[in-house]
């Protein structure tokens, strides 16, 4: 088909009086009635799907038309200061935030909105997460807005709405409510309507006492219709809107059985007949309300756990003003309000501490289970809590910048992105509904011709038995309950494919510096050259280091610092930068002598040593030995992770002999020193020439290579900027352990992924052949089809508790329990060279 003349080419309908929008489409220039027209009709080119104009036989639907009201209502989400509050402006220039949607009762739904929006000029992507009934929009704010994308989904027939979590909780409870009594009328009316069903089914008839069995009809009749008017609603509400749109889901069938039922019940009732299913319609719209409502609440404990995590923050603040106290929203706090921390309290924002000292419980963000001691100049971060004695901090970070709060974003991102498993998934879900549908045709057809009674009892079976829901929740629920399990011990995955992906590695890489030691270096000796003071030579090293994220550069931060100028970071190497016009450069020694065109730097009695040289364009000027210690529980978990089977490698840039005597202490038998970011990437691709699976374990900022290289990777946190971070996981904290339990939860979830996929499949396979041949009536089938969806989630949720199998660490180290006793990590001093 193609477009009439005046008509827009994709959706055929009249072009607008105004000029139209013009598009080059296959070498020529096509009319279009406005931008998303043009945007779909290019994607559909580019994928190569020009087939789908000579498929069409009339006009495309386009959204339903909404009132004036609920389209100023979305606009009102345009408005800036609105935006402030519920919209997060990224460090790329894009803005992003959370939607509440409801109606969502199955993956049809959210193919719906996911391609709907996919039109829209401006959106970068739109993810709906099924488990927590949220969805993660990003765009472009120059082009569009977040109350067009909030009308594009009004328009669709869904309710949405900026997540917030209060109103969350709130509107959950009034759905549960709603459901409740909505279960509770069906509940009755299905005893009821069956205790009148008994005697028309066991030897009443209408040849023996036809007036019985007609009262018997007519209250059946009363009793079903409230069922019918009020309980089964929302299953019409929803069947009508995809049928509007043209993507039937698992509502169309349900609908259409209830609504044949009932109707054909009512034409017996007022006109004879032999059968009526007053009691069948009442027992499975009680059954699969019972199954969405028990689904329901499974999706809202998974989605407490994140709750868990926006709701750490507190709404107010103490701020300090002089010599006055001002409780202030804590979104209105900035960088530089100093606010006291009273014991009990939560920290309202990130921030170093100033005045006092304490212990905080860590554990909401690192799984920590001991409060950790912070004292005057010591990162705090927001959602921890003081449990001894107060605190003034200095704010660092406030609102949407805390670490808190990007934590947060990571977990929502990994939870609504779609692993390969899910994707599949949903696309079987996607025909599942129009392969029922032609079942329960045929199947009508043939009862028909052998039996005609028993045609539109087993009709209404073979549509309510069969459910692709359980199929659709199989992934996404499990992977919810798994993340946040993981999330608990410290270990943040951000992409949907992490947790699938940990179970195909086979090799871990480790950085050093900041991964395998603490990375929290101290100065130990500074050796300065003749002609300049050692407070000299540490003034110009902080200030070349100052605003660095490196560990070495945190040794230096309370350090008085030189004036530097034009300070360039070198991966691998050192910094740069220019005082009193002389260029200077600190780092390793060979990086350092390249830099300046300097000779080698001066022989030491311990070349060993954990050290970086200072020189300027005239010569060598000093020597600074640094300390550092292993993570404390290194040893312990790679012994456990060789022990396992996996292969261990360190790759750094540090010395080669260094390198060798922390791979000793690891145990690890593969490792190699004096590596560029560059050149571990080049490593890393050697490996997997090799056939192996490599994960990179790195601190996040300086292996930006080597990460992006491996196939999955983990960036060790600490206090780094968890926001900045393109790793596939984030490990919290200060110990490597989340990293083990990441390893164990993996397989866990894939296990009870494919059990979930297999019951769903087994159901599916067993029970339509069943119904098909009249083996199962239709209020037991309601059961079924509710019990499968009900029994994958419950099974997902067991993740939550579950115990992976040997769940405790290589003791042959001076860690034994992570979450028990904590004794110093071994003592490095000068077994190390730095890398950057």
């Amino acid at each position: 088909m193609t477009a009439a003349a005046g008509a827009c080419f994709h959706c055929r309908e009249p072009l607008p009086e105004t000029p139209p929008v013009t598009g080059d489409i296959a070498g020529r220039t096509e009319a279009f009635c406005c931008e998303g027209c043009l945007a779909v009709s290019r994607i559909i080119r580019n994928e190569g799907l020009d087939r789908f104009y000579q498929q069409i036989d009339g006009p495309i639907t386009t959204p339903d038309p909404v009132d004036d009201r609920v389209r100023a209502e979305c606009l009102h989400y345009n408005d800036r200061q609105l935006l402030d509050e519920v919209v997060h402006a990224r460090d790329d220039g894009l803005h992003e935030t959370w939607l509440m949607i409801d109606g969502l009762s199955c993956a049809a739904c959210i193919w719906l909105i996911e391609h709907h929006l996919a039109g829209f000029e401006g959106l970068e992507s739109i993810r709906i997460n099924h488990s927590t009934q949220r969805a993660h929009l990003v765009w472009h704010p120059q082009v569009t807005g977040l109350g067009n994308l909030l009308l594009g989904i009004r328009e669709l027939g869904f309710q949405a709405s900026p997540f917030r979590p209060g109103e969350w909780e709130e509107r959950i409870r009034n759905q549960q409510k709603q459901a409740m009594i909505r279960i509770g009328i069906a509940g009755i009316a299905a005893l009821q309507t069956m205790m009148l069903a008994y005697p028309l089914q066991f030897g009443l008839s209408t040849e023996s006492d036809p007036a019985m069995v007609q009262l018997f009809r007519w209250a059946s009749f009363v009793i079903a219709t409230p069922v019918v008017l009020y309980s089964a609603v929302p299953f019409f509400q929803a069947a009508v809107r995809d049928l509007r749109h043209r993507h039937p889901g698992m509502d169309v069938p349900v609908s259409i059985a209830i609504l044949a039922g009932y109707l054909a019940s009512v034409h017996v009732t007022l006109f004879g007949g032999e059968h009526v299913y007053f009691e069948s319609i009442s027992m499975f719209t009680f059954f699969l309300g019972l199954g969405r409502f028990l689904e329901g609440r499974a999706r809202y404990r998974a989605g407490l756990e994140n709750l868990s995590l926006i709701n750490a923050m507190p709404g107010t603040a103490l701020r300090i003003d002089g010599d006055t106290e001002t409780v202030v929203r804590a979104r209105d706090l900035n960088p530089g309000d100093r606010i006291r921390i009273r014991p009990g309290d939560t920290l309202a924002a990130d921030g170093h501490v100033a005045c006092g000292q304490s212990a905080l419980d860590e554990s909401m963000l690192t799984g920590e289970s001991l409060p950790v001691s912070r004292g005057p100049g010591e990162p705090v971060s927001a959602g921890t809590v003081n449990t001894e004695h107060p605190l003034e901090v200095i704010v660092d970070q406030a609102g949407d910048n805390t670490r808190l709060s990007a934590i947060t974003r990571l977990l929502d991102r990994a939870q609504a992105e779609k692993p390969r498993t899910q994707q599949i998934a949903d696309r079987v879900a996607g025909i599942f509904v129009t392969a029922v549908l032609a079942a329960a045709t045929a199947t009508f057809l043939v009862w028909w011709l052998l039996d005609p009674p028993r045609a539109f009892p087993i009709t209404l079976a073979v549509l309510v038995a069969t459910c692709p829901c359980a199929l659709s929740l199989a992934t996404p629920t499990a992977l919810t309950v798994a993340t946040n399990r993981l999330r608990r011990a410290g270990f943040v995955p951000t992409r949907g494919s992490t947790l699938e992906t940990l179970n195909t590695v086979d090799t871990l890489v480790f950085d050093k510096t900041g991964t395998l030691t603490r990375g929290q270096l101290s100065i130990a000796s500074v050796t300065p050259s003749s002609g300049i003071s050692e407070a000299h030579c540490r003034a110009l090293a902080a200030g070349l280091e100052r605003g660095s994220e490196h560990p070495i550069a945190r040794a230096f931060r309370d350090e008085p610092a030189a004036v530097i100028s034009e300070r360039e970071n070198h991966p691998g190497g050192g910094v740069t930068g220019f005082n009193e016009g002389l260029r200077l450069a600190l780092g390793r020694a060979d990086f350092v002598a390249a830099e300046l065109n300097l000779p080698s730097a001066p022989e030491t009695d311990d070349d060993a040593a954990l050290a970086v040289h200072l020189a300027s364009e005239t010569g060598w000027l000093g020597r600074i030995t640094l300390d550092d210690t292993l993570r404390e529980d290194a040893q312990p978990v790679l012994a456990t992770l060789r022990a396992r089977g996996w292969h261990c490698v360190l790759l750094s840039g540090d010395h080669s002999g260094q390198v060798a005597r922390v791979a000793g202490a690891l145990g690890i038998d593969r490792y190699e020193g004096r590596l560029s970011p560059e050149a571990k990437l080049e490593r890393i691709r050697a490996l997997e020439a090799e056939g192996n699976r490599v994960m990179m374990v790195g601190d996040g900022l300086n292996d930006l290579p080597g990460l992006a290289g491996a196939r999955l990777s983990v960036a060790m946190a600490g206090s780094s900027d968890i926001a900045r971070l393109q790793a596939d996981a984030v490990v919290l904290g200060e110990r490597l352990w989340p990293l083990m339990e990441a390893l164990k939860v993996a397989p866990m979830a894939r296990r009870v992924i494919r059990q979930n996929l297999t019951l769903s499949l087994l159901y599916n396979a067993a029970i339509l052949p069943l119904a098909m041949v009249g083996l199962v009536i239709p209020w037991i089938a309601a059961a079924g089809m509710s019990a499968s969806s009900v029994a994958v989630v419950m099974n997902a949720l067991r993740l939550g508790g579950m115990k992976p199998d040997g769940n405790t660490l290589h003791t042959d180290s001076a860690v034994t329990d992570p979450a028990g006793d904590r004794r110093p990590g071994t003592h490095l001093g000068s077994a190390q060279r730095p890398v950057r």
